[in-house]
């Protein structure tokens, strides 16, 4: 007798599931059930829609039901709704949407790939018109219709993560003012540590968003015709003809409690390595389940389709009889956020040390390929690892330069379980209009290993700027020539230049007693400065990490910059 397999869910886990089963078992009866009416949504691409990137939304639908019947042979039910299952008899209750009719269907295997939905809190006045969420391509189409020709003329976006920057751009080029409202304190909170984060924020501020940060949003106002006319936040009024809700999702988990399956901690559908459910007739994947983290060990949510892919395609092989495991993630994200290409995984600094590690850090800017090598263009690397071992523990790629391919690397050795020695080493792709000799990552990790052997001493900006505003008593020893020093510098009443080139001729001017900060263009020079003064018998040197090109703050400028190292 063929198997009957039924799927909940037709976005991304859903139809690879279908896909997947069906090439591995030409006999069994597959049928997936989405409420929507169309199928294989790219909902990734939603903010590229809204901007005209993508000028069809029909360019979203990766394929219909007929491809789905005529080419896999696999039953498609959209417009219905899975409303409850019943387990004792492997069946589901559904209800077609368009006619108001209920129905059962039989399964021997059943897959949940629910997705997850936006969150939308009680707050007052959410009901007006020109109130958004981005998770469907109705909502896109329906912001655009606002945007393109534009009708609008200012939106607020509630929330600083992937998709309200990424909305943000899309509005903003179409002529919208755009404010981001976060609640917490720089963008992208639950990816990047500050300083990143903070040079992202210029370069949002160049682009003309208006950021709003440890702000949180408390209600709506509308106009006499039901229309959004302003965001209220705890300080403020935002006169607003749009507001895009983006402060996260939750996991869809109605059907799986309600049929009495277990819920993990995170809030997802709890799942071993085969993508089981407690019921072990009944799997799920996507952004309904909880994942393990690879580097913690942990579980987390990761609502990505990337991830809800690789679920679908060890359920597909699963349910026709497979032995396949899902090992788990590391967290891997990344965005384009107008000139700047943005990615992180593994671990933040923040949450390393939330998750209780000990951890040593890089700041390192640098350019995606040799200086020499004309439109190099810049990127800032960040490594987090474990202090004691020098295990990678997470990293976090910013700038207008190819982000993408460092993330990727990081994403690779993170699942292996690599330490900062083994980066070091990793035979990387070299040619001067692709890479420098030593990649950026290359550099990042031999900085962490020069610390921990003590041939570096860093402080993060922010420690450095702390200092400056509690006016200490430190030299802050900018070693750039005198045409950098005079074309912008760090504002500091304890700055001083003496140019690397004189530094070993000069060295009677810095007394030897006092703390010593070097700064030049990006740590290359204030690294060597410090060991420089370091052979000379000065015992308490240290440079800033990253130095001017990472400094997240005002810059004092004097005329035209000078070429940098």
């Amino acid at each position: 007798m063929n198997k009957k397999i039924v799927i909940i869910g037709g976005t991304a886990c859903g139809p690879k599931s279908a896909a997947r089963a069906r090439r591995c078992d030409q006999q069994a009866q597959i049928t997936i059930i989405e409420q929507e009416a169309e199928l294989s949504v790219a909902t990734c691409g939603l903010p590229y829609y809204v901007s005209g990137v993508i000028e069809s939304r029909l360019e979203l639908v990766q394929r219909g039901p007929d491809f789905f019947k005529e080419v896999m042979d696999i039953d498609v039910l959209t417009r219905t709704r899975a409303v409850a299952i019943n387990r004792k008899a492997r069946r589901v209750e559904i209800l077609n949407l368009a006619k108001n009719r209920t129905a059962t269907i039989e399964y021997d295997k059943l897959v949940l790939a629910t997705g997850s939905t936006p969150l939308v809190p009680d707050w007052k006045g959410k009901e007006l018109k020109g109130i958004f969420t981005l998770s469907r391509i109705e909502e896109a189409q329906a912001i655009r219709q606002l945007v393109s020709p534009r009708k609008i003329d200012k939106a607020v976006i509630i929330g600083a993560g992937l998709i309200g920057l990424e909305m943000a751009e899309a509005l903003v080029s179409h002529g919208v003012e755009v404010s981001l409202v976060e609640a917490l304190d720089w963008v992208l909170p639950a990816l990047f540590d500050f300083e990143v984060a903070a040079y992202l924020a210029k370069h949002l501020r160049e682009k003309g968003v208006k950021l709003l940060f440890g702000q949180s949003v408390t209600g709506f106002e509308g106009d006499e015709k039901g229309w959004l006319s302003k965001v209220v936040t705890e300080n403020t009024e935002l006169e607003a003809d749009l507001a895009l809700l983006a402060i996260g999702v939750k996991p869809n988990t109605g059907l799986a409690e309600d049929a009495g399956l277990s819920i993990g901690s995170t809030g997802g559908i709890a799942v071993n390595t085969y993508l089981q459910t407690s019921d072990p007739d009944i799997y799920a994947g996507g952004d309904c389940v909880e994942n393990v983290h690879l580097v913690t060990g942990q579980k987390i949510l990761a609502p990505l389709g990337s991830t809800a892919n690789k679920h679908g395609r060890v359920i597909g092989t699963n349910v026709t009889g497979g032995n396949e495991s899902f090992p788990g993630v590391v967290g891997t994200s990344i965005a384009k956020v107008f000139d700047y290409n943005v990615g992180r995984v593994g671990l933040s600094q923040s949450q390393a040390q939330q998750a209780g590690y000990e951890v040593i850090t890089a700041l390192v800017p640098g350019y995606e390929h040799a200086t020499y090598y004309p439109n190099g263009k810049d990127i800032m690397v960040k490594l987090v690892a474990e202090k004691a071992n020098g295990r990678l523990l997470g990293g976090q790629v910013v700038g207008p330069g190819d982000t993408a391919k460092r993330i990727d690397v990081l994403a690779t050795a993170l699942t292996f379980g690599a330490s900062v020695d083994d980066l070091a080493n990793t035979d990387l792709a070299y040619a001067p209009p692709y890479n420098s000799a030593l990649d950026p990552l290359h550099n990042a990790a031999n900085v962490i290993r020069n610390k921990q052997v003590g041939l570096a001493r860093a402080l993060t900006p922010l420690e450095v700027a702390e200092k400056i505003k509690k006016n200490g008593a430190f030299i802050f020893l900018d070693v750039r020539s005198p045409a950098e020093w005079e074309a912008f510098r760090i504002k500091a009443p304890q700055t001083k230049l003496l140019p690397l080139r004189e530094l070993r001729t000069r060295l009677d001017e810095l007394p030897r007693d006092a703390e010593i900060v070097i700064v030049c263009h990006s740590s290359v020079r204030a690294y060597q400065a410090q060991r420089i003064l370091d052979g000379a018998g000065f015992t308490n040197v240290k440079f800033i990490d990253g130095s001017i090109a990472a400094w997240p703050y005002e810059l004092s400028f004097q005329r035209p910059a000078a070429a940098a190292e």
